[in-house]
């Protein structure tokens, strides 16, 4: 499977990596770009300050539970934290996953985390 390949799939395994080098694997839905992958995710969480430490990440397709299946693809992230970035991800997110993006979203907004959310940008190596 390759990269772009990925960024179709309605889940991915995002593998980071802590400063000891072992890798934590975690479930993710990812929006396929172009060259690129976007993934929204918490800005106080694990995984972003792990690719603050290290941008080096891994990436399989899996199930909503992380089993994964196919090949790791390595690849570069990094940490898009601008009020433009969060609208253009939430426009991708809701034409991908339609309903249940919108639901999700919803449920952010009345939580009052919408604006503690972050895009992570994935590149192949």
């Amino acid at each position: 499977m390759t990269f772009t390949d990925l960024g179709r799939e309605q889940y991915i395994s995002l593998e980071t990596f802590r400063k000891n080098g072992e890798g934590v694997k975690t479930p993710v839905w990812v929006v396929g770009e172009g060259d690129k992958m976007y993934v929204w995710t918490q800005r106080d969480s694990w995984k972003v300050k792990r690719i603050r430490n290290n941008s080096q990440v891994r990436l399989a397709k899996s199930d909503q539970r992380g089993n994964t299946s196919g090949k790791w693809v390595s690849a570069q992230a990094r940490v898009l934290d601008t009020p433009e970035a969060r609208a253009s991800m939430q426009q991708r997110l809701t034409k991908k996953y339609g309903l249940l993006a919108r639901l999700f979203l919803l449920m952010g907004r009345l939580r009052g985390s919408s604006d503690r959310q972050v895009v992570l940008e994935i590149q192949a190596v």
